[in-house]
């Protein structure tokens, strides 16, 4: 059964910088397409970035240049650099993979709290 689990969330100040991981088990992973969603409290699940199983990489419009998302094939990774953090980007992180022919994301992980205050 497929599994995700994150880590790296954190209590960081305004301007400040976090790294996201998420490792992947029970798939064919380097077939996956991934992806950071976020959902803070009392608002919709929000799309953050996706990388594609051969790496390429689109941004939510938000992310404005702070965010990078990569990927380590042999480590079954994914990743979510976060720079310049704001207040609004307090959120759970999760990380979310799909077969590359499927259009629905079908593996979430549980998510890793992001709190960005002063």
């Amino acid at each position: 059964q497929a599994q995700q689990v994150e880590s790296g969330g954190d209590l960081v100040q305004p301007g400040g910088s976090l790294n996201l991981s998420c490792t992947a088990s029970g798939m064919i992973f380097s077939d996956h397409v991934m992806a950071w969603f976020r959902q803070a409290p009392g608002k919709q699940r929000e799309w953050v970035a996706t990388i594609t199983n051969i790496g390429a990489t689109v941004y939510g419009k938000f992310v404005e240049g702070r965010f990078t998302i990569s990927r380590n094939n042999a480590q079954n990774t994914v990743y979510l650099e976060m720079n310049s953090l704001k207040p609004e980007d307090t959120a759970v992180y999760s990380c979310a993979g799909r077969y590359y022919t499927t259009p629905d994301y079908t593996y979430w992980g549980q998510g890793t709290q992001v709190t960005v205050s002063a």
